[in-house]
């Protein structure tokens, strides 16, 4: 977004309609999960469907079965008043159980069948999985789904079984990425932690720390201010980023062992990412809003999971409230772009 674009918490009502009155007019849920349509994939051997039409992917059914019914994402959409919805595969289709060949068929299969899965759906933008897991699998695949025209970014898993993304070995992914000014929305993965099996756990806390693991890996690592062309979002608020961003912080400041000089500081360093609101709790988004900016947030709904909300207008306010608006349209935008393909193309 540019410098010089007024924020909306900064504006009256009437001057902030007045303002978004300019702006494009499509409102999109940015946080949407489909399955990937695997039919014919030549991936028998490394998945299964169930009785219910469920895939069985590492042993697990993947769940819920309306992943399966891009109409139902559309009926959604029509019930929260939005226009459009960018669309990844949930987590279990990361395969970070999967190594070498074997990742790399995976990665193929669930993009191409992502792709055929929203064929002929204009209202449902998909991201090109990217399995960061094995970095060379990654940056193979990104080069073989850069010039299609029909994806409007990347995805990945943040944290889980991925080695650390201030590793050497990520380099020319993310030159890739920032030549490109690619959108990259992380997405946790499923963390390794054992003591999280417990009390569905590895959701409820391990989701959002797994998501700062890896946001801290990119901004004390450097990567962010090294790659000022990725365009990062992240989703369920951020996780636990804006709680422990003071704390990162702190250790800059002290210079605790182990931290390097940093040409961006870590809170300048978050504000050039994007963030989903969906918090499940208003004043948590505040404090998101707080910490990212205004013109960082997102709306996302994690459709369809329990974990989301039917309504993800509801932490901003509301759908008529200025604040989503914003985040449901010129936010959108500017981390997306406004039309498939590059945006180093347009």
């Amino acid at each position: 977004m540019s410098a010089d674009r007024p924020a909306v918490d900064n504006l009256s009502a009437p001057a902030a309609e007045a303002h978004l009155s300019a702006e494009p007019v499509t409102t999109v849920d940015v946080h949407t999960h489909l399955a990937p349509l695997l039919v014919d994939a030549k991936v028998d051997d490394l998945v299964t469907t169930a009785e219910d039409g469920r895939h069985v992917v590492a042993g697990h059914p993947v769940g819920p079965l309306t992943l399966h019914r891009p109409q139902a994402l559309l009926a959604y959409l029509d019930a929260a008043g939005l226009d459009a919805a960018v669309v990844t595969v949930p987590p279990p289709y990361h395969g970070q159980h999967l190594a070498g060949g074997d990742s790399a068929r995976w990665a193929v299969a669930v993009n191409d069948g992502l792709l055929a899965r929203v064929a002929d759906q204009p209202r449902l933008r998909p991201l090109a999985y990217l399995p960061l897991h094995e970095p060379a699998v990654a940056l193979a695949e990104y080069r073989r789904v850069r010039t299609d025209a029909r994806w409007w970014g990347v995805t990945a898993g943040a944290g889980g079984r991925i080695p650390s993304l201030a590793d050497p070995a990520f380099a020319p992914l993310f030159e890739a990425l920032h030549a490109d000014r690619r959108a990259l929305l992380l997405h946790p993965s499923a963390s390794p932690d054992a003591r999280l099996d417990e009390f569905y756990l590895g959701n409820l806390l391990g989701n959002p720390v797994e998501t700062a693991v890896a946001v801290a890996q990119l901004v004390l690592g450097d990567v962010v201010a090294r790659y000022p062309g990725l365009r990062l979002v992240l989703v369920h608020g951020g996780g636990v980023v804006p709680a422990v961003l003071g704390r990162w912080e702190r250790g800059v400041a002290t210079d605790r062992p182990g931290l390097v000089p940093l040409s961006l500081a870590p809170a300048d360093a978050v504000r050039r990412m994007w963030t989903d609101c969906l918090t499940h709790q208003p004043s948590m988004t505040a404090v998101t809003a707080d910490v990212f900016g205004p013109d960082r947030l997102l709306l996302g709904s994690d459709w369809p999971f329990p974990m989301g909300t039917d309504d993800p207008a509801e932490f901003l306010g509301g759908r008529d409230d200025p604040r989503a608006r914003r985040a449901a349209t010129v936010n959108a935008v500017d981390a997306f772009g406004s039309r498939p393909g590059l945006p180093a193309d347009h």
